[in-house]
């Protein structure tokens, strides 16, 4: 039996007839989910799922709305059968992809434009489903494996972002789709190819992982086996996925260097191996497959990457033999115009700032007769109007980037435009340099106007040799200097792009260069040419842009000036800028070419890459300068505000060095107050000492009677009572000249106390006198008298504190002399009797006595240590009061800031606020209104005469 739609079969299968009532689309598919989810048999859900991929396509948002969770459940349930697996992904695919279908029946039923993100989004949701997908990789079976990959493509595709960030959680995750390259069926190799191309898009943390799964061999090996260059989409493919890892990722250019692949770009640009190549001719797929190895390279010595790398690159070309190669194609016959204009710009950046390779391409020949140099032949094509525009624009930036930091390259460049006794058939660099800057065509006039600049730029030596060129002019007339014969262009006037050409020469071979401003102000035409520039304020931006390059170039002189020219001096220069064109108006000039979308263009990178002619206008190494010098023009014209500038830092910087003085004086007390408390905590250890040992001292006592006692009872007297007195007598006399020494200590103890009552009421009359310090103005004099007397008092502690400790070693020593004296009197005691026992006991009670007035001695001592203590923090609250101080004359700074800020906008608001009276007077003037003239601007006037006159 015959049905005569899907649908038709799709009834028969649910069990309804195909004469009777038709179901819709959303029922078919609701109960063909139910089948799928609820029959038993394996048969069953195999089949169920065959119809749900069948619709898939016509009835995407049922079945994505109705069906994913069971198709889910399908792939995790029944993975082991690959049949109903692949019926899954298919369906996936089929919901999810966007891509429009041939069937005009089913494409009515697409849906919205995004309905494949909104499942993406939905699927995708739940990490562990796309932990499933990558599981899936690991089937061999062709019906698995392949729409697999499919739909982690169309996943990317729809939701990159967030599927890369799935991907890169999930343990193993790249690696699994790294090895599908290693897959032998080229179909599921390919797509992998595709996939990770749009999984490395933008992440620079996936193209990391990529690049260190061995990427870069595995690709290459493919790039071989698949033709190489002259191979079809696969190897367009590989080179796309090879420059999403290189382009803009240092790591993976660093490891692309050290792993020695740069050599394996060579033999790409081998247009030898061919020989056929003139007669074949370059297809479509070659010639985007060089140009994407051509990116290649670009993304491994571009200017935005670290200079280190990019130089590391270049000499790894160079040895390898690339850099060869790309000069063998520049002077290639044959090679298509865009092939051509990609391979000069990666010349380009292959030679930027590398000397070795510039170099050699100054060495390059091109094949003609007589043979010529490559750079006289890209010049040739440079100034050449009939040349397509790329290839202009792409010569200028090689010749530019060969000029960059090679000052023997400038030299060269500038001594071809000198005289010479050369050959005159041989046509030289500076003669085609000269002939495009005075050319009929605007743009070769600013091509070989940029050229020559960067033949200077940031060469003094070049910019004043650039003087000696002279230009020959009509016959009988005297010939002209090349600076006089560009000031007579600009002031002819012509096209703007002449002109800004032209004038960006000028600016970048007056700055910095004395000698050659004062040849520009020779001509005195030339200065009242840049001030009407200036004060007009018609035209266009490009006009606008011309007239803040003549102010730039007016702002130069100014700057390099070195007054040898009576008539134009700095202060004159000054004059005229402040009087005839005014100080806001020239800073507005200056200042709207940095605001212009042409600078903001420009200056981002020195590639020169623009689409139309009319887009040229500023070079990137006149920007660089243009950004560099106008701040020292702003900054020279506002001369009075710096001389104020000059006087408050000068001010600022004395109350500094006041504050610095102050405060180096505070340090230098709290050093010296460190330092006696040093002292005094050693003094209160001797101290301790002096203790212990006078108790020890009276233990030894103790036992010297116990040993006289048991000598009594056992020896009897074996001495005269005459000698015994006699010694006893000495040592009483002892006795009392260490208590008359103990009374004098005491006596300076007393002085001591007294001086420092003296300089406790020093501080409290100082602490009474600060109160008034806020009426007082020479408040700070009154705070360096106080520092000095203070100054004074710790100077005298610390010799009191000397006096001191000479004191405590006398003390130390009497203290072993009583020692050596009770040693002798152990001695006598041996062959004492009754009578010398008791003299024995008095003499130690005298030395009792003298401990008590060690002690005594010891309090006092920890009163005057408390007492300097108390000094001490007097001293630390002035300091506090000093800091508060410096704190009040901050707040004075600010405000005094504040001020002149406010000050600064008065000025601006009256200034407008004068810009628009004037407009508005000269709107009442041409409507026929009489308006008088204020008294200010009469004055004006007749300032304005004088000057004339």
């Amino acid at each position: 039996m015959r049905y005569s739609s899907k649908m038709d079969y799709f009834r028969k299968y649910l069990g309804a007839q195909p004469g009777e009532g038709q179901p819709s689309g959303a029922e078919t598919v609701e109960r063909l989910v139910d089948r799928a989810s609820s029959s038993t048999l394996l048969e069953d859900r195999r089949d169920a799922v065959r119809a749900i991929k069948a619709l898939s396509r016509k009835f995407r948002l049922e079945v994505g709305t109705q069906a994913m969770e069971t198709l889910l459940h399908v792939l995790e349930s029944d993975r082991s059968d690959s049949e109903i697996t692949g019926y899954a992904l298919d369906a996936f695919c089929n919901v999810m992809s966007n891509e429009p279908t041939d069937d005009e029946e089913e494409v009515q039923f697409q849906g919205p434009d995004d309905l494949g993100a909104q499942f993406t989004e939905i699927f995708i949701k739940k990490s562990d489903n796309v932990g499933l997908l990558l599981s899936l990789l690991e089937e061999y079976d062709f019906h698995v494996r392949w729409p697999t990959v499919k739909l982690i493509t169309i996943l990317l595709t729809n939701k990159c972002k967030d599927l890369q960030e799935c991907i890169l959680v999930h343990p193993m995750g790249v690696s699994k789709l790294m090895d599908l390259l290693s897959d032998s069926r080229e179909i599921i190799r390919n797509d992998a190819l595709l996939l990770l191309n749009q999984l490395t898009r933008s992440n620079a943390n996936i193209q990391k992982i990529v690049a260190f799964e061995n990427a870069f061999e595995r690709l290459l090996d493919i790039i071989h086996e698949e033709g190489g260059i002259d191979g079809g989409i696969v190897v367009e493919d590989c080179l796309l996925l090879l420059l999403n890892l290189l382009k803009n990722n240092s790591s993976n250019q660093n490891f692309f260097r050290e792993g020695s692949h740069v050599k394996y770009l060579t033999p790409f640009f081998d247009l030898e191996q061919d020989p056929h190549r003139s007669q074949v001719g370059w297809s479509a797929q070659k010639v985007t497959n060089i140009h994407l190895v051509l990116q290649l390279v670009r993304s491994l010595v571009s200017p935005s990457n670290p200079q280190q790398l990019n130089t590391n690159c270049q000499k790894t070309m160079y040895t390898c033999g690339l850099v060869q190669q790309l000069c063998t194609i520049l002077m290639a016959s044959g090679v298509p115009a865009d092939v051509l204009t990609e391979t000069i710009n990666t010349v380009a950046e292959v030679i930027r700032g590398n000397l070795q390779n510039q170099e050699y391409f100054a060495s390059v020949m091109a094949p003609s007769n007589p043979p010529r140099p490559a750079i006289v032949v890209l010049l040739m094509s440079m100034v050449n109007e009939k040349q397509p525009f790329t290839l202009r624009c792409a010569v200028l930036y090689c010749f530019q980037s060969f000029l960059y930091k090679n000052e023997v390259g400038q030299s060269q460049i500038v001594q071809t435009l000198l005289p010479t006794s050369a050959d005159v058939n041989t046509i030289s660099a500076g003669q085609l340099l000269c002939g495009g800057l005075f050319s009929t065509d605007s743009l070769s006039n600013w091509f070989a106007a940029v050229a020559m600049l960067n033949a200077i730029s940031d060469n003094a030596t070049q910019k004043e040799q650039l003087l000696r060129v002279q230009l020959a002019t009509s016959l009988g007339n005297p010939p002209v200097s090349l600076l006089q014969q560009c000031c007579n262009i600009v002031a002819q006037g012509g096209r703007v792009q002449t002109r800004l050409g032209i004038l960006m020469l000028l600016a970048t071979w007056m700055a910095d260069c004395p000698t050659a401003v004062s040849h520009f102000l020779f001509n005195t035409a030339n200065v009242p040419y840049l001030i009407s520039q200036v004060s007009s304020s018609d035209g266009d931006e490009n006009e606008q842009n011309v007239q803040g390059l003549c102010a730039f170039l007016l702002g130069i002189c100014l700057l390099s000036n070195d007054d040898q020219n009576e008539t134009f001096t700095t202060a004159s220069l000054r004059q005229i800028i402040e009087k005839r064109i005014g100080l806001e108006a020239f800073t507005n000039k200056l200042t709207q070419v940095t605001k212009s979308e042409s600078y903001t263009r420009a200056i981002k990178k020195p590639h020169i890459n623009y689409k139309q002619a009319s887009e040229v206008v500023f070079d990137y190494e006149f920007c660089r300068l243009f950004k560099s010098v106008e701040h020292d023009i702003l900054k020279a014209l506002s001369s009075n505000n710096r001389e104020e500038s000059k006087k408050q830092l000068a001010n600022l910087k004395e109350h500094e060095s006041i504050v610095t003085q102050y405060k180096d004086l505070i340090q230098e007390q709290d050093e010296r107050l460190k330092d006696c408390q040093g002292r005094l905590e050693s003094i209160e250890g001797e101290y301790r000492k002096a203790k212990k040992q006078l108790e020890d001292y009276a233990q030894q006592i103790q036992q010297l009677k116990d040993q006289n006692a048991l000598l009594k009872a056992t020896k009897g007297s074996k001495t005269s009572d005459g000698d015994k007195d006699e010694e006893v007598r000495t040592l009483n006399d002892r006795v009392q000249s260490l208590s008359l020494q103990l009374s004098e200590k005491e006596s300076h103890i007393e002085k001591l106390k007294t001086d420092l009552s003296v300089v406790e009421a020093r501080v409290v009359a100082q602490e009474m006198g600060e109160e008034d310090k806020e009426n007082n103005p020479s408040e700070t004099a009154v705070l360096q008298q106080t520092v000095n007397r203070l100054n004074t008092d710790l100077h005298e502690l610390r010799v009191e504190l000397s006096n001191k400790d000479a004191e405590i070693n006398k003390l130390n020593s009497e203290c072993s002399q009583l020692q050596t004296q009770l040693q002798q009197v152990q001695s006598i005691s041996n062959t004492s009797n009754e009578d010398s026992d008791a003299k024995v006991v008095s003499l130690s009670e005298d030395v009792t006595k003298l401990t008590d007035e060690r002690n005594t001695l010891q309090d006092r001592v920890k009163k005057a240590n408390e007492e300097n203590l108390n000094l001490i923090d007097k001293v630390h609250k002035m300091e506090d009061e000093l800091s508060k101080k410096d704190g009040e004359k901050d707040m004075i700074k600010e405000e005094l800031e504040t001020l002149k800020k406010e000050q600064e906008d008065l000025l601006v608001l009256l200034a407008d606020q004068d810009t628009k009276i004037d407009k508005y007077k000269q709107k009442l003037k041409e409507l026929g209104q009489e308006v008088e003239d204020d008294d200010d601007d009469d004055d004006f006037d007749v300032e304005d005469d004088d000057d004339e006159s």
